[in-house]
């Protein structure tokens, strides 16, 4: 219970830390980027990505805490979330990495000084033609699509749009990139990227020949920034590995990144149980002996992978509890036999660290046959977003 003497500013942090919370150590995300643009070297710049507000750490906070470790600029998805970093106070370069395809669109992206991708022929010609209303340069960048598949011009034609570039007055060509398509370890994916990497190489050669000069080139993302350093040109694109997560288990120990989002929440209750009692929906966990069982007040209404059911584990002062049952929309349950010291009201860890122990977004995305990016952005805005200065 609150206690109404209680300075607002406690008061509000007991209440935030009630139910479950997300941590945010803005701290980590600043050392991350410390430390991955000394990996860079002096040549090459990190752009860092906060679209999907931040991968689920908040945009502007790890924005401030990315500028903080030696970030030049910042990628987002949307036009919106563009603006957001502007009325955030962000002066840096941002670049919009999706595709902005309306008037209005781009002439907002313009009054915001925000720089649109643009895939097609159409869109450098309306970038040309609002500009020039406006009697505004507008910097874009180009996306070239060298095997995803998604956005940006077919590599081929990259040359063309290049040279109708060259002859336009009012676009500035200040970046050109590309997306990386598979990013795992295998012989098969090493061997493509080397194919989109040359596919890239030659549009390149195309902006020499046309005397482009002064673009920042950019290809890898954070896998291919932690696996070669040979995809480095003048900016890497770097979300996930900013936040502390790796794409592939083999770089947790070449990395030690460290985590900026920890997921927390309270024991609401403990009931002591005999075997062969059903647990939650449906009865698919069947205790099998007397057990203790302790009830976590979060769900997958609050972002926890429905899939984790009988797959996970929390942490309790560096212990490891097994999850039990279905987990259900507002709660889950834990096996805590033997746990003496768990109480109504102890705080246990979903992600992140506790003592000498943690549960990573990767290692949920193995078990439910997905990947981090997708773990991080599903927690619900009913989980209260706590910004510490460290993870302690």
């Amino acid at each position: 219970m609150l206690t109404p003497n209680l300075p607002f500013s406690l008061r509000a942090a007991t209440h935030l830390r009630q139910r479950a919370w997300v941590e945010i150590d803005r701290a980590a995300i600043s050392s991350n980027t410390w430390n991955l643009r000394r990996l860079l070297g002096p040549k090459s710049q990190l752009m860092a990505v906060v679209k999907a507000d931040g991968y689920g750490h908040g945009a502007l906070n790890a924005a401030e805490a990315a500028q903080a470790g030696g970030a030049s600029g910042y990628g987002v998805a949307t036009l919106n979330e563009g603006i957001q970093l502007r009325e955030g106070g962000i002066k840096a370069p941002v670049l919009v990495l999706g595709s902005i395809t309306q008037p209005e669109e781009l002439r907002a992206c313009q009054d915001w000084k925000l720089m649109p991708t643009v895939s097609t022929m159409r869109e450098v010609l309306l970038c040309e033609s609002l500009a020039k209303w406006n009697g505004r340069i507008m910097p874009v960048h180009i996306k070239i699509d060298t095997g995803m598949t998604r956005l940006g011009v077919n590599w081929e034609e990259g040359i063309r749009i290049v040279k109708v570039l060259k002859e336009l007055n009012f676009i500035r060509t200040v970046g050109v990139y590309t997306h990386l398509a598979i990013t795992d370890k295998s012989s098969t994916a090493k061997k493509f990227t080397q194919i989109q990497k040359q596919r890239f190489l030659a549009v390149l050669n195309g902006l020499s020949q046309y005397q482009i000069e002064s673009v920042d080139r950019h290809l890898a993302n954070s896998a291919g920034t932690l696996s070669d350093n040979n995809l480095y040109f003048d900016m890497t694109r770097v979300g996930l590995a900013i936040y502390g997560q790796v794409p592939q288990s083999s770089l947790m120990q070449v990395y030690a990144l460290r985590p900026a989002l920890h997921v927390r929440a309270r024991i609401t209750l403990i009931r002591q149980v005999p075997g062969g009692v059903g647990i939650s929906y449906n009865h698919k966990y069947v205790t099998d002996r007397k057990s203790t069982i302790a009830v976590v007040s979060i769900g997958y209404g609050d972002g926890v992978p429905r899939l984790l059911s009988g797959k996970m584990e929390i942490l309790f002062k560096g212990k490891r509890l097994p999850q039990v049952g279905s987990i259900t929309m507002d709660q889950l349950m834990v096996d805590a036999t033997n746990v003496e010291d768990l109480r109504v009201g102890s705080v246990v860890t979903l992600l992140g660290t506790s003592g000498n122990q943690q549960i990573n977004a990767f290692d949920w995305s193995q078990k439910c046959n997905t990947i981090p990016w997708e773990i991080l952005c599903g927690f619900k805005d009913r989980l209260p977003r706590l910004v510490l200065n460290s993870s302690n």
